[in-house]
This record gives structure tokens, C-alpha cells and sequence, in this order.
């Protein structure tokens, strides 16, 4: 748990309705002062629990009286415009941006939950990070750079990016995007998105509404008609979308998505069980980008282990405590060259795709981490639990 300023903690206010207005404008304040993700207010048997999500992990910043549980969830209904009256159902909304909130915020989406101890509440906070918008300020490895501005210097083919929620695929994919149009003027750019979280000037955006008429394939058979010579689709989620993307890469467009995978060999088979056929993939698919982000060590506090000679998170007021602040990023690339297409023609399993590319001397995650590791910009323990490695210390 992050240790809380007890003299300035909002969960010692008076709870009367406005100090719950009070309460709920100061936990949103300091989570964006704090640059969190997203504000989980979570109910317990006897608490409210207020956590923020840092640089991708969870911490508990306030307990709050149970008593105030409804109050604080109703006070965020009436932000995101939900009803309030209606506690047994999902919710969704958006909280409006005043203009004398921070001008990093773009976005403010507000998630209600029913449980069995009351409803649980989520914000998603979205920044506007100016550090973010070019292909070269993200912190590839040189190699991927020069891959993926190559990639975009086709006139078709496949970029999919894979890797969980929150590793940072749509701000690569609008870098990405950003520098087609800077690098190539005039060429026409069609993004689908579910839903457009990062505007791109240059670039025609289209919103999917969740389950309405327009779906990814209905919106992409017709955009193919519409002359483009970019395509992002936000992702890959079924076999029809699969499919018409697949076709749209091998008919002159170059389009590039994300796909859940956990490895760049894992998209390839992904796509066989969709049942797009062998040879389409090995025709198409230009490259597969797996990522994930690392929690940086907070700069003020981190010390370097006499025993190792590497730093290690300490914990300050800066970083909350965590020992972290900030994150940074780490990735695998595989280019598809003629051994690997015969081992997809041939229909290879996971296994043998993996020890295909270990042969070839494929620069795993693992190994492009390490070098944050020994710049001092990670730790260990912070890069294994991120490649899902169980440390030998555990």
C-alpha cells in the first residue's frame, strides 16, 4: 500500500454531500498529478478502497469510510452522466473536461460495476503526451526503428503489433502513422478504431460504435472502396476481420494492427486458426512487433547494489513510494524471411517456430530489456515479472 499524507488525506474530510464532491474532485486531482492510468474505486465488506493504477501497476492510495461508498460512486455517476438511480446494471459514460483541469488530460472515461458489496467504479485517465508523437522519441532499439520505418515505406503488406492491454500499441501505431504522413505527403490514411483514443492530423479516423451496424469488416469492405493507401484497423479480433485485412494487405494496401498474442510466432498461428490460409500469411505479412512496457526506477531515489553494481528501486514522496515513476519500452521484431515462410507453409507448431528463431539469432524482449537493466533505467525484478520470468530469488 502507498502511504498517504494523513494530514492532507481527503478521506479526512467532513462527509457531508459537498465534502463528497470535494473528495471525489481531489482523489481525480492528485491521480492526474500522479500521472496514474486509471482510479479504481473498489468496495469491500468494510471499506471503499481508492487505487491508482502507476505505471501499470495497482496501488492503494485511500481507505474510505464504508458509509461513504454510495455517496463518492454516486458523485462520480452524476460527473459521467450515468443514472444514478440504477445500481444494478453495468454503466458507461464519459467526465466532462473543465477548462481549469490539467491541459494533459484528453479524455476522462468513467466504468460502474455492480458487485456483491456495492458498485465498483473505474476512471481511465488519457494524456495528451507531446514526448510520444514521433516514431523516434518511443525508444525502440535501433534496429526495430530502421524496420518500421521501412515497413512504412511500402506500398502493401501487414504490420500487426501484438501485446496485452496498456503495453502501449496504439500510441506506436499513431507514431507510426504520424510518420507516414511527415515521410510520405499525399498519401491517403483510413484508421478504424474501437474507439479513436489518439487523434492524428493527416488522417481520416472512424469510430466503431460497440454493437452497431458499422462492425470492423462491414467498415473495412467498404473503405477498401474508398481509394486509401494506409489502413489501421485497432485490432484483429475475429476470423471475417482477419480475413478482409489479410486481403486488403495482398491487394496494394499497407495496413498494420494489433492482434492479443504473447509472442510474434503466437500472431502467425493466431492467424492459421482464424483459418486464413498458409501461403496468405507468408504473402502478406510484412512484420510482427511484440511489446510491453517496464516500469523506469524513480531518479531521486535509486541506488546501486554494492552486491550486483545495479540500481534498485528505494521508494520516495516523488514516486509514491513505489520506486518507480515513469515507464519505458521494450520489443521483439520478426521480418518474415524464406525459412520462416516454410515453416508456416509447413504448418510448424509454436515450439518449433520459437526454435526456428532462436536459431536465427532473433533478438528476444528478454534481451532488449536487459539493456535498460544495465543502463540503470529498470530493474530485474521489474523486467522478469514483465516477460512473466519467476526470478530464482522467489
Amino acid at each position: 500500500m502507498v502511504k498517504s499524507n494523513q494530514e492532507n488525506s481527503p478521506s479526512k474530510q467532513k462527509q457531508t454531500a459537498h465534502d463528497v464532491v470535494s473528495l471525489v474532485d481531489e482523489l481525480l486531482k492528485r491521480a492526474v498529478k500522479s500521472g496514474a492510468s486509471d482510479v479504481h474505486f473498489e468496495p469491500t465488506g468494510a471499506e471503499l478502497l481508492v487505487k491508482y493504477r502507476l505505471d501499470g501497476a495497482l496501488n492503494t492510495i485511500e481507505s474510505l469510510p464504508k458509509s461513504l461508498s454510495d455517496k463518492v460512486i454516486a458523485r462520480l455517476k452524476v460527473l459521467g452522466g450515468l443514472l444514478t438511480y440504477r445500481n444494478d446494471i453495468p454503466q458507461e459514460g464519459r467526465i466532462e473536461i473543465s477548462k481549469s483541469k490539467d491541459e494533459r488530460i484528453m479524455d476522462q472515461r468513467l466504468a460502474v460495476f455492480p458487485t456483491i458489496h456495492g458498485q465498483r467504479a473505474v476512471v481511465r485517465l488519457f494524456y495528451s503526451n507531446i514526448e510520444l508523437l514521433d516514431l523516434g522519441q518511443l525508444g525502440f532499439s535501433k534496429d526495430i526503428h530502421t524496420t518500421l520505418k521501412n515497413v512504412a515505406a511500402k506500398n502493401q503488406g501487414v504490420l500487426l503489433l501484438t501485446g496485452p492491454a496498456g503495453s502501449g500499441k496504439s500510441t506506436t501505431l499513431a507514431a507510426h502513422l504520424r510518420y507516414i504522413l511527415k515521410s510520405f505527403p499525399g498519401k491517403s490514411v483510413v484508421t478504424l478504431e474501437d474507439p479513436v483514443e489518439i487523434l492524428i492530423d493527416g488522417a481520416t479516423q472512424v469510430q466503431i460504435t460497440p454493437h452497431g451496424q458499422m462492425t470492423f469488416p462491414t467498415a473495412l469492405r467498404s473503405l477498401l472502396r474508398q481509394d486509401p493507401q494506409v489502413l489501421m484497423i485497432g485490432e484483429i479480433r475475429d476470423a471475417e476481420t482477419a480475413k478482409i485485412a489479410i486481403e486488403a494487405g495482398l491487394t496494394g494496401h499497407l495496413l498494420m494492427s494489433t492482434m492479443h498474442s504473447g509472442t510474434p510466432a503466437g500472431a502467425f498461428l493466431r492467424l492459421l486458426e482464424m483459418g486464413i490460409e498458409p501461403y496468405q500469411v507468408t504473402s502478406s505479412i510484412s512484420a510482427v512487433l511484440n511489446q510491453r512496457l517496464v516500469r523506469k526506477l524513480c531518479n531521486k531515489c535509486k541506488r546501486k547494489s554494492e552486491e550486483t553494481g545495479l540500481f534498485e528501486a528505494e521508494g520516495c514522496n516523488v514516486c509514491l513510494n513505489t520506486g518507480y515513476k515513469g515507464r519505458a519500452l521494450i520489443a521483439e521484431m520478426v521480418q518474415l524471411d524464406s525459412q520462416l515462410r516454410k515453416a508456416i507453409l509447413a504448418k510448424a507448431d509454436l515450439e518449433e517456430l520459437e526454435a526456428l528463431l532462436m536459431c536465427k539469432g532473433h533478438t528476444s524482449m528478454l534481451a532488449d530489456g536487459d539493456r535498460l537493466v544495465s543502463e540503470g533505467i529498470t530493474t530485474q525484478e521489474e523486467l522478469n515479472k514483465v516477460c512473466g520470468i519467476v526470478s530464482d530469488k522467489s
